[in-house]
């Protein structure tokens, strides 16, 4: 048995555990009927049960405040013309090129290890095509297809196929930034401890494998 499948196996539902689906935020698509179910009441949770159960939330968030920070360079840049102090030309079509390397084995790793686990229980993880995938995997696929552009766009400029042109990186940046950012913040939302309870015994936190 390999350890992705000791984690999957680990992590099955339990008797004692909650099924209950949480509800997803509004999207431009309707969502799954079992992504609308209401959540059971439940009691507070103490300091130490928020912190287990919030702990997906803080590591993912970790990753998330990178891309944050870097997109913020980025954008700045294309919004003022102004790169970073100390910054050549170079080293910023290369910090582009490493923001969508980074992001995407990111987005690689989630969908491959972490999202399968969690989708046994969540319906805000469950694959499927088209509209049938849920919220967070369709952000996936839109946040790509601004990656893609961007890339090729960068690609060229390095190679010195194209010059780059502030307007036209801002114009890339500006098909994908609102997904993106709506993306990092609903993610760790829905990994954070009032939504994970619904589905997760804190022993069962501990095994997911991130």
């Amino acid at each position: 048995m390999t350890a992705l499948e000791a984690a999957e196996a680990a992590t099955a539902p339990s008797p004692t555990t909650s099924t209950s689906s949480a509800p997803i935020p509004t999207s431009k698509d309707a969502p799954a009927a079992s992504e609308t179910q209401v959540k059971p009441n439940l009691p507070p949770l103490s300091p130490a049960e928020f912190r287990a159960y919030n702990r997906l939330a803080e590591h993912m968030d970790l990753f998330h405040n990178h891309f944050r920070q870097t997109w913020n360079t980025l954008y700045n840049a294309a919004s003022t013309g102004r790169r970073p102090a100390a910054m050549s030309l170079k080293a910023f079509i290369n910090e582009g090129l490493s923001f969508i390397s980074h992001l995407e084995t990111h987005h690689s790793i989630e969908e491959t290890y972490i999202f399968p686990v969690l989708a046994r229980k969540m319906p805000e993880f469950k694959a499927g095509k088209g509209n049938g995938a849920a919220e967070l995997l369709r952000q996936h696929r839109e946040i790509h297809k601004g990656m893609d552009e961007l890339q090729d766009y960068l690609m060229k400029c390095r190679s010195g196929e194209l010059d780059l042109e502030i307007a036209a990186l801002k114009a890339r940046l500006d098909t994908w930034g609102t997904v993106l950012w709506t993306h990092l913040d609903q993610e760790v939302k829905t990994l954070g401890a009032e939504n994970m309870r619904q589905y997760w015994t804190i022993e069962e936190i501990n095994r997911i494998p991130m």
